[in-house]
């Protein structure tokens, strides 16, 4: 199989990088995503893992991945996919108003874009995330877009993943 690639953008703060899929780490992960795109959705500067940006959508396999390719400690570039029961996150503390309720399943696909990220949440323990993807272009430049989304808000802003 050919190496394949997407795009992953911030376009309010015009930042965007390739990244290539780690089909061979991570085949039914990256089979699942490939199939969805496009995807957008609001962006969240991570809470508790640190130098995290990610989106939640409805699930979109039509089964859930196996936890193939896991870490704990994602590295610069890591984009991470994760499977979170909606009673997971409906606590105030996330600060979610419309996307999460408890019966509800979402998927949160996430980009790394610093080093010392560790996913530990004080709430549910461990959180492994799947590897499914590294970021081979851009890396700088989004990472002063996440940064800019820490210090000045995410509202308005979208995190978008598209075949280039």
């Amino acid at each position: 199989m050919a190496d394949r690639y997407i795009e992953i953008s911030l376009p309010k703060r015009q930042a965007v990088c390739t990244a290539k899929l780690l089909d061979d780490r991570a085949p039914l992960t990256c089979a699942a995503v490939w199939e969805a795109l496009p995807l957008s959705g609001d962006v969240y500067h991570a809470k508790y893992a640190r130098n995290e940006i990610y989106a939640l959508f409805p699930p979109f396999a039509d089964r859930e991945p196996p936890l193939e390719n896991p870490t704990v400690t994602p590295i610069p570039g890591d984009l991470c996919y994760f499977s979170f029961a909606g009673t997971e996150l409906a606590t105030n503390a996330y600060g979610y108003d419309r996307e999460v309720h408890p019966g509800t399943t979402l998927v949160d696909l996430a980009l790394f874009y610093e080093r010392n990220n560790l996913l530990l949440n004080g709430d549910v323990g461990w959180v492994p995330g799947i590897v499914w993807g590294q970021v081979v272009e851009g890396l700088d430049e989004m990472a002063e877009a996440c940064n800019d989304l820490w210090r000045t808000g995410a509202l308005g802003e979208t995190l978008q993943f598209r075949a280039p």
